[in-house]
């Protein structure tokens, strides 16, 4: 069970993602129906309907994620290492929202499928970083690793038909 020790990080952890998630979502709403719905896309793209859903729930799941780091007790004793992971969270999601910013405002498949790389690689370090602080945090990105490992071939596909 999830122990709430601080309230105000909890808030800030929970709610920080989901900005960044509706930041995102921006840039995607204006062009879903037009320019995005004349793109060829591969047979397994998913419909739209569940884009939304499934990031709010990785989103909440990053903000647990980064809360069980900001609060654990190896966040104070790895203070070093566990700054960086902090830091790196918080990198990576801007990383994270200029995907949409590429793909769906400047309309460029290519230019977001390095930055998918780029995300893509750093959910694996913040995994690996965040099992040395607290496993639990490290697990929750997992969903979220498998999620943009198949955006990230959706957006090659789309970007090979186009």
């Amino acid at each position: 069970m999830l122990k709430i020790k601080s309230l105000k990080k909890f808030l800030i952890s929970l709610l920080l993602p989901q900005l960044a998630g509706f930041i995102g979502s921006f840039f995607t709403r204006s062009t879903i129906s037009s320019w995005y719905a004349f793109l060829i896309k591969p047979s397994f793209n998913p419909p739209n309907w569940l884009f939304g859903p499934a990031w709010i729930t990785l989103y909440f799941l990053m903000g647990i994620s980064i809360y069980l780091i900001w609060t654990s007790s190896s966040f104070f004793e790895r203070k070093a290492e566990s700054k960086k992971a902090f830091t790196l969270f918080w990198i990576h999601l801007i990383v994270n929202s200029l995907w949409s910013l590429i793909f769906f405002g400047l309309k460029s498949p290519v230019g977001a499928l390095v930055n998918i790389i780029i995300l893509w690689i750093s959910i694996i370090i913040l995994i690996i970083k965040f099992w040395r602080i607290n496993k639990w945090a490290s697990c929750l990105l997992i969903p979220y690793f498998f999620w943009v490992t198949f955006a990230s071939i959706l957006n090659y596909s789309i970007w090979h038909l186009n």
